[in-house]
């Protein structure tokens, strides 16, 4: 079957192209992919090329497909895993394998699947490490974003406690105690506010800081603090731009008694740094963004570590576990990531896109691969009606949808957008 897919040859050499992939085996799956939201760690991979840890040495060669937050449909099923799998099915994927202790990933490792491709053979040795996953829900956006909804539930798991006299970890945030997202606002953090929101164990109090009033003003209306309120929390946005007096204004929301989990979301010295000072007694600060400076470095207060049992952990991507729990609750409409989106783009825009990445703002930039468009904002689609004429109706859904992307929005482009 024919593809067209988005290859990586080398360091900022990504090219689109159109090629046969080979004839699919007993134990690989033939799939249509339908949707992917390009993640900065693709950025990352485009940028050191084979010196990335999950892309091979030779892609000069055999170049790999890029893009590993995608969705789509089965299209045939080799006679390995036909009691499992059938054409038909909608799925997402967890790229991490873990397959025979390699770093082995779709998106990064392999020649023929990628999410920003239109076919894909996956591997069989995705389904033996049971990371093709079925997707109930109608949405395939929603499938795209499942893992990056993952790495937030997986960050939410890793947070531990201890109880007093023990040395016993309870897994988790503390449940009903204080909670401090910093820098939350960008993608991640709107994820990680609906997840907090809506998960089995909820904080009592959550802070959420930001430097940008506009970010925090989208924010506070994606997720209110009356919506919070509904679910026994009291939620506070916190614009910190002022430094100087931040610490002593995020602790006083505590009473002085300080966070039981701190989340930070930017790679940035200061902010780790405001994180450690504002735990309290068995504070536990979770460094969730993955810097891409290798000595990144800030302090930690370690009389605390030693009296006040204040502790830190770290995750990068979240388990299989973590992403059908993303996929469970997104199809019962217990979350909805949609606010993570900002962009709308087709096949052809994934190049740009994905080599500027950093230097483009807002949110997750969510790619059709059968479409082609360039990158779009959701709030300049009518601005680009005239050359597009299909985002005309987009818009008026959107704004309709109080500026978000959805599932009547998904079908129009589906239906209307043009091929690639």
């Amino acid at each position: 079957m024919q593809t067209k897919a988005v290859r990586i040859y080398g360091k900022d050499d990504l090219r689109l192209e159109e090629f046969e992939l080979p004839e699919m085996k007993d134990d690989e799956i033939l799939a249509e992919v339908i949707s992917d939201s390009i993640c900065m760690s693709s950025y990352k991979a485009t940028k050191q090329g084979s010196d990335h840890k999950r892309i091979p040495d030779d892609i000069d060669i055999n170049p790999t497909i890029i893009g590993h937050e995608f969705s789509g449909i089965i299209k045939s099923v080799g006679t390995k895993w036909q009691n499992q799998f059938k054409p038909g099915d909608k799925f997402s994927i967890q790229p991490a394998l873990n397959y025979k202790g390699t770093l082995d990933a779709p998106g990064y490792s392999f020649r023929w699947i990628g999410g920003d491709a239109t076919h894909v053979l996956i591997p069989g040795s995705v389904m033996e490490m049971d990371c093709l996953l079925p997707f109930n829900g109608k949405e395939f956006f929603l499938a795209s974003l499942a893992e990056p909804m993952s790495c937030v539930i997986g960050a939410f798991h890793a947070n531990y406690h201890t109880r007093s006299g023990s040395y016993i970890h309870e897994m988790g945030i503390k449940e009903g105690g204080n909670l401090a997202i910093l820098a939350g606002v960008g993608p991640m953090g709107l994820a990680a506010i609906d997840y907090a929101l809506h998960c089995d164990r909820k904080p009592g109090l959550m802070v959420v800081t930001d430097i940008d009033q506009t970010r925090l003003d989208r924010a506070a209306k994606l997720h209110s603090p009356e919506e919070a309120a509904r679910e026994g929390i009291n939620l506070i946005y916190v614009n910190t731009s002022n430094s100087a007096t931040a610490v002593q204004e995020l602790k006083a929301l505590t009473g002085e008694a300080g966070y039981d989990d701190v989340f930070v979301f930017a790679p940035v010295k200061p902010v780790v740094e405001q994180a450690d000072q504002i735990l309290g007694f068995d504070g536990c600060l979770n460094f969730f963004a993955g810097p891409s400076n290798p000595e990144f470095k800030a302090e930690f207060n370690f009389y605390n570590v030693h009296y006040a049992f204040t502790h830190l952990v770290g995750t990068s991507g979240g388990n299989t576990d973590d992403m059908r729990e993303a996929l469970k609750l997104m199809a019962d409409g217990r979350i909805n990531p949609a606010g993570m989106i900002t962009h709308i783009g087709g096949l052809d825009a994934v190049i740009e896109t994905t080599r500027h990445l950093p230097e483009i703002p807002g949110g997750k930039k969510l790619i059709y691969t059968h479409k082609k468009f360039p990158l779009v904002a959701l709030d300049q689609l009518s601005a680009k009606s005239e050359e597009f004429p299909f985002m005309a109706e987009l818009d008026k859904m959107v704004k309709n949808n109080e500026g978000l992307w959805s599932l009547e929005a998904e079908k129009y482009l589906m239906e209307n957008a043009p091929k690639i």
